[in-house]
């Protein structure tokens, strides 16, 4: 079971660095149009980056707080038997 979770946690951190120089291509363009718009532009760009990145990040804790507790309760049980 080691093995696997060691095997799983290389692959993503290879894929995971495999996208880097991707989203370092896009940060430069974004940069430089956000810096160029008025202060305005860039509260609203900020506003509308946290309103994007909010769903997601809720999916993951709600799906990693359902996970973790399931995994206790499990434990738990087998723990009685």
């Amino acid at each position: 079971m080691f093995l696997v979770r060691k095997a799983s946690a290389i692959a993503f951190l290879f894929v995971a660095l495999w996208t880097v120089p991707a989203m370092a291509q896009g940060c430069a363009m974004c940069r430089a149009n956000a810096k160029a718009t008025p202060k305005e532009g860039q509260q609203a760009i900020n506003r509308a980056i946290l309103v994007m990145v909010m769903p997601p990040l809720g999916a993951v804790t709600l799906g990693t707080t359902l996970i973790v507790r399931y995994a206790r309760r499990r434990d738990q049980d087998q723990e009685k038997e």
